[in-house]
């Protein structure tokens, strides 16, 4: 099992002409061909290997909207990174579901203010704006209410891209027998063991309602300028109710049940009455005839904006409570563990935040290359745009200040570990290995910064979240600079140019994924940077949004579970390998194998993240029983190689002091074996260069893997013998 590196079957196997022998082009299984003169078969031997590399990505166009719907693959994330504590289990997933519902209020606002505020209502109504603007000036000077019903498509066909995209079905085949047993509570064995697309399908259907319902307020709220009717306040009530109604469906227990027809048929009918009511909204403000007035931006839209972020505050606010009161009061547990739903959270509606108020400011900029003055800039985004762009860009630089002086603080302290490290592996260096040695020292010192990013990601959600209700001075009739400098005493010349800064920072951050989503999963070394981030959020299934990225480890678990049962039941026994977070993906599979089947297979990690990442981010599912567990079940047949100089994998097992029992049978080896990196500081006979510092590489190369895998080998055939 390969990590996030993009490789070809032929580099994993290395072996040349691999074949395949089960799976399909996203996640098969390859074997050497028979008759290679390293043979796919030696000593009884045979060597295959699972390539699941195109599992979360595949072509450049599913990878772009990946990256296009990020925000909505975070706040899926955070429902996952709740503590362990299953008393607060329903009250922290009907919050996390509940942001994800305004996450989707937002999409389809951000749509409205571009399509129908920035371009139908201010710069259609101005002769400046649409000089020259051929694609825009045949409406120009039409009746509102046309400018808007028109415009209105654009959200509404935004709406119907990601409800396609999402309605992709996630597995393309039926998950195995171990989807229907039942799942414990809190652990590493719930992906992958249940059937998701009916929770998925009910999200889907809720969210589409509640998106639809969201443009026809917004319709209605422009249309209510004419004066209110009975028409538009039946209307707006029943798209309040829509909204009400869906949001009351999130908290609900039965939303999650593996079959449940009456919610199933409820949702679909809720989804059905949204879009007739979009209809019948769209018709009453084509047909409206008064005249609107047309000033001062779309009427109701940015009330409607600081509205939501009020509440996303609020929701935030209550989460952050929740899991204050039941944290982990351990003393040696770390103090951001469990916080990582609030940081998910708030990253996610800071990300959608700042992209949208991005693309308005953007499209604003436009349009307004044709405005002769100052006076003629009326298609400028809304205050609470601004605002949203002002507070991003403060949190991101005031993170990367703490992070430059928590980088200069923890230096010193990481240099000595690494020295004392370094002086253990290589006491009797040469003199002129200096050189060698300072960078393994500084190697090591910058693996061991990995640490400090949790808390880092917890002090800027919380900046990102005091920027988020920030957002409400959007409703004050005073530009940003002139409030600054009125009440701050900064220069308005100053935030004015701080808020240009930070748009352009936020579009380089957006071409930055965009491209980095494209050729993450095309460049191995790239990848090796950026996609542990994104397989670590597309590892966990869809439970909070529907618009979230598939969960690849849907398909990879069971597939992996009914490829090694079918291996043992074949009379064989299996040493499994796992690199990154292919180690995650057998621990998970492990956790599901039966125990004929746990009786003949090993274990092999390297480079894992499993404790290092998984049980700080993902507490309710990873955590010391947790891995205990996988150690009983392979009879611990385990052995986990890792190095200081690796930035992401790590132990399995705590350190032991002196004082402790051992976790493990005392008659077995030690789980964790500690790889020497570099294998020397000095150039090796017949060479000029030293060893290479290999980090998080794979480990296959070193003679320590081929060992331990011969050991695991000899283990298990040791069983078999009576």
């Amino acid at each position: 099992m390969h990590g996030v590196s993009a490789i070809g079957p032929d580099d994993l196997l290395d072996r040349p002409h691999a074949k395949q022998v089960a799976g399909d082009h996203r996640g098969g299984f390859y074997r050497p061909r028979p008759g290679n003169h390293e043979g796919g078969e030696a000593n009884g031997v045979t060597l295959e290997a699972y390539r699941w590399n195109n599992l979360p990505a595949g072509n450049a166009v599913r990878t772009l909207s990946m990256v296009i719907l990020l925000p909505f693959m975070l706040i899926n994330l955070a429902i996952w990174m709740r503590p362990a504590g299953a008393a607060t289990d329903p009250v922290i997933k009907a919050l996390c579901r509940l942001l994800a519902l305004t996450l989707t209020g937002m999409y389809v606002l951000s749509m409205v203010g571009i399509a129908l505020d920035v371009i139908a209502w201010r710069c259609m109504s101005s002769p400046d704006c649409l000089a020259g603007r051929s694609w825009l000036s045949w409406l120009g000077g039409r009746p509102a209410g046309l400018r808007l019903a028109v415009l209105a498509l654009a959200p509404a066909a935004a709406i119907s891209l990601v409800w396609g995209l999402s309605a992709r079905p996630a597995l393309p085949f039926d998950v195995s027998g171990a989807a229907n047993q039942p799942s414990p509570a809190h652990r590493l064995t719930a992906v992958g063991r249940w059937d998701n697309e009916p929770l998925v399908g009910r999200l889907r259907s809720i969210h589409v309602a509640a998106a639809f319902a969201t443009l026809d307020l917004s319709l209605l709220g422009a249309r209510a300028a004419q004066g209110l009717s009975i028409g538009t306040v039946a209307l707006a009530a029943g798209a309040g109710l829509l909204l009400i109604t869906c949001a009351v469906l999130l908290c609900i227990p039965p939303l999650t049940a593996p079959t449940e027809g009456r919610l199933d048929r409820l949702v679909s009918v809720l989804r059905t009455i949204a879009l007739g009511l979009t209809v019948v909204v769209w018709v009453h403000v084509l047909t409206s005839s008064a005249s609107w007035p047309e000033r001062n931006g779309l009427p109701g839209y940015n009330l409607a904006v600081v509205g939501l972020f009020i509440g996303q505050a609020v929701l935030l606010a209550a989460l952050g409570a929740v899991l204050f009161w039941h944290r982990d009061r351990q003393s040696d547990v770390a103090p951001s563990l469990g916080f990582g739903a609030l940081a998910a959270s708030v990253a996610a509606i800071s990300l959608a935040l700042t992209f949208s108020a991005e693309l308005a400011y953007r499209v604003s900029d436009v349009l307004n290359r044709g405005a002769p003055t100052a006076e003629a800039l009326i298609t400028s985004p809304p205050r609470a745009c601004i605002w949203a762009i002002l507070g991003f860009s403060l949190a991101v630089l005031v993170t990367l200040a703490v992070a430059g002086v928590v980088s200069l603080a923890s230096r010193p302290g990481r240099i000595r570990a690494a020295a004392a490290i370094v002086a253990r592996d290589f006491p009797d260096a040469p003199a002129d290995a200096t050189p060698r040695l300072r960078q393994v020292r500084r190697a090591i010192a910058r693996a061991r910064f990995t640490e400090r990013l949790v808390p880092l990601a917890v002090l800027y959600a919380c900046l990102a979240g005091i920027g988020i209700a920030a957002v409400a001075l959007g409703l004050l009739p005073t530009p940003p600079g002139e409030l600054v400098q009125r009440y701050l005493g900064l220069p308005a010349s100053f935030v004015n140019f701080s808020i240009g800064v930070g748009s352009y920072l936020i579009a380089a951050i957006i071409v930055g994924l965009i491209v980095g989503g494209i050729f993450a999963y095309r460049t191995p070394g790239y990848r090796r940077y950026v996609g542990v981030l994104w397989d670590l959020g597309t590892f966990w299934p869809r439970a909070a949004h529907p618009f979230a990225p598939p969960c690849y480890a849907e398909r990879a678990v069971p597939e992996l579970t009914c490829r090694i049962t079918h291996l043992v039941d074949s009379g064989n026994t299996v040493v499994l390998t796992g690199h990154s977070h292919g180690s995650v993906l057998l621990a998970a599979t492990v956790l599901q194998l039966p125990p004929r089947v746990t009786d003949r297979i090993a274990l092999l990690t390297h480079g894992s993240p499993l404790r290092r990442l998984y049980a700080r981010l993902f507490p309710a599912y990873v955590s010391d029983d947790v891995i205990h567990e996988i150690a009983d079940r392979v009879d611990w047949r385990w052995v986990n190689l890792w190095r200081d100089t690796d930035p992401i994998g790590g132990r399995a097992f705590p350190p032991q002091r002196p004082d402790e029992t051992p976790t493990a049978v005392v008659h077995e080896a030690p789980v964790d074996r500690r790889l020497r990196d570099p294998s020397g500081v000095i150039a090796p006979a017949g060479d000029i260069f030293p060893p290479p510092i290999k980090g998080h590489t794979p480990c296959e190369s070193d003679e320590a893997f081929n060992e331990a895998a011969r050991e695991l080998a000899d283990r298990l055939g040791a069983n078999d013998q009576p």
